[in-house]
């Protein structure tokens, strides 16, 4: 009802201006001395208590705010108020007209939407609401809801922290990570209590997962067999970042690497984050698959980490990969997410999923 005000005023003060364009400037300036001696009288009557006064209406303070916004030369000619008043009163005008103009907010996603974002949470517990969203922008939807948004119909769950890395070894990474593989061990206990050392080996490029191997006491021997098994048909790296596990540093390991013209670097004492590019891997394998399962023993292990490493390497997507698998996938159809139906196929038992789009 304000804003119809607003605009009837707006409608009144043009015409009033259009009729004083015919006006000749004689009749203009006899008509403002009548108004205004008829003003004086008004004004003394008031002051003396013959005609008492009366607050100005809403109407009244529309019509002078946009009167005087229109033209500023007439803010002197104002008695009834003041010309802070009438700019007091603008400025209210104003924000009722802008939270009016601002109602409504983010539009909303529909009852559809939200169920599949449900579902796919469902089916994936372990899953944050960025991988969520990647993994509708990896299926090409071009509508996708947002990670804030698909936070709000799940469950609140932490984000890990991320480590923070040094200048120069950022820079050297950046400049040869695509020749640069890394290495890194991690442990695990059976039902048995016995403990297997599992072998990552990632490249830096595309963060893959290019070898992985399971052994009880891991030797030089051994480990030379495993750079073999990771490196067929002459595909090696020009680098290898290491920690110091003394199976690393083993002299006929390092001979071998030599031999194959792999540079071997080994990091600093205690210091992981500089082999971050094969923990954060490690962990990622750790908090999806091994804090979730109890392996019987070295063969049910293997067939464990062999199938997450495939749904890792294939269909785990990665914000720094831009939405995108280590081994890339194949971008299927754009579509809206309202016209979109997805088909689930499960990885190790249901623990995950991973989605295609029906056809």
């Amino acid at each position: 009802m304000t804003i119809l005000r607003v605009l009837l005023s707006i409608i009144k003060i043009f015409g009033a201006i259009l009729k004083t364009s015919f006006m000749s400037k004689k009749k203009i300036e006899l008509e403002n001395q009548l108004l205004k001696t008829q003003l004086a009288h008004f004004q003394r009557r008031m002051k003396d208590g013959k005609i008492p006064k009366y607050p100005v209406d809403d109407k009244i303070r529309i019509h002078l705010a946009c009167l005087c916004e229109l033209f500023n030369d007439l803010k002197s000619s104002l008695v009834l108020v003041t010309p802070e008043t009438v700019k007091r009163w603008h400025t209210r005008l104003f924000k009722f007209f802008w939270r009016k103009k601002s109602e409504g907010g983010r539009p909303k996603i529909s009852k559809d939407t939200i169920a599949m974002i449900k579902r796919i949470h469902k089916e994936n517990p372990l899953l944050s609401p960025e991988k969520i969203h990647e993994m509708l922008v990896a299926l090409n939807i071009m509508d996708a809801p947002s990670p804030n948004t698909i936070a709000k119909y799940i469950p609140k769950m932490r984000k890990p922290p991320t480590e923070k890395q040094r200048q120069s070894w950022r820079t050297f990474l950046h400049n040869h990570r695509k020749n640069i593989w890394s290495m890194d061990f991690a442990t695990v206990t059976t039902l048995l209590f016995k403990v297997y050392h599992i072998l990552f080996i990632v490249s830096h490029d595309r963060r893959k997962i290019e070898h992985f191997a399971v052994i009880e006491n891991p030797n030089a021997n051994w480990m030379e067999q495993q750079i073999r098994n990771a490196t067929p048909y002459g595909k090696q790296p020009r680098h290898l970042i290491h920690d110091n596990a003394s199976v690393f540093k083993e002299k006929h390991f390092q001979k071998f690497l030599k031999d194959l013209n792999i540079k071997s670097k080994s990091i600093a004492p205690h210091s992981p984050w500089q082999n971050g590019v094969t923990e954060r891997p490690i962990g990622t394998v750790r908090r999806g698959l091994l804090d979730h399962v109890i392996p019987f023993n070295q063969r049910h292990l293997e067939c464990l980490l062999k199938e997450y490493v495939d749904y890792y390497n294939n269909h785990r997507t990665h914000q720094a990969l831009d939405c995108d698998t280590p081994e890339g996938i194949i971008q299927p159809k754009k579509s809206l997410i309202s016209d979109t139906k997805l088909i689930s196929k499960p990885v190790l038992g249901g623990l995950y999923h991973y989605y295609e789009k029906v056809a």
